[in-house]
């Protein structure tokens, strides 16, 4: 579909182009965004497909993945609102390496390779500001790799929960995300028989309380207290 939103109406304000892009320079490559529409579990980037281009969530939550050993997925990230989507394939190869879906009915806004190519060359601000957050996304990857790889199984799905408070928070006790414990264990980089028996723990021990799939933190202190030596906070 065409672009339909105004980057200067939008009220992602942490958003890269929103940040860094509503400069004169900027207009003529803001006006050839498009907007593209996800449902519910529908991927809109597949591993191994060309890149075309950055994505930009509008509104909206999306996992992002990649395949593992034997075929098994690895969530990387979950993002949100005015989050990228795609930069981890985006000028060193011809095709992305992650693939992305929508965890709910979302909104993106796309920039092709070449008009987002432009805008860096055309944009200092962009440019300098896109940097830091590779350097950031750098960091953040080699934080998850350590923590992996020290973690008991327990502290793996405690990781991963408090992770998710921690990017959407929760209402009515309950996080603002639901995800199945297959994809939680995928998250973790565990599996979902060990997700299903840390839960069930934590349940018992008044931790957490879940409805259906969607989890919610009940003695949050206590859940923090048991990675505190990993530096949980490092990884927002």
């Amino acid at each position: 579909m065409n672009a339909s939103i105004d980057c200067k109406s939008c009220h992602n304000e942490q958003c890269l182009i929103k940040k860094n892009c509503l400069t004169e320079e900027a207009i003529p490559y803001l006006e050839q965004k498009l907007m593209v529409k996800a449902k519910k579990n529908q991927p809109f980037i597949l591993e191994g497909a060309p890149v075309h281009g950055l994505y930009f969530i509008y509104k909206g939550k999306v996992k992002v993945a990649k395949t593992g050993i034997n075929g098994k997925e690895q969530i990387v990230r979950l993002c949100q609102d005015g989050e990228i989507i795609g930069h981890r394939g985006f000028g060193v190869g011809q095709f992305y390496h992650i693939s992305a879906v929508a965890i709910e009915d979302i909104m993106l806004c796309n920039f092709s390779n070449e008009v987002i190519n432009n805008m860096l060359q055309k944009v200092p601000q962009l440019s300098y500001n896109m940097m830091l957050f590779y350097a950031e996304e750098l960091n953040r990857s080699e934080n998850k790799v350590r923590k992996i790889a020290q973690m008991t199984v327990r502290e793996k799905v405690i990781d991963a929960i408090l992770y998710m408070n921690r990017k959407f928070g929760q209402t009515n006790n309950l996080l603002n995300i639901q995800l199945s414990r297959k994809e939680i264990a995928d998250f973790a980089g565990t599996t979902d028989e060990q997700v299903i028996r840390v839960i069930s723990s934590l349940k018992k021990e008044g931790i957490l309380i879940a409805q259906g799939k969607r989890l919610g933190i009940v003695k949050l202190d206590k859940l923090k207290n048991e990675i505190k030596e990993h530096n949980f906070f490092l990884d927002s």
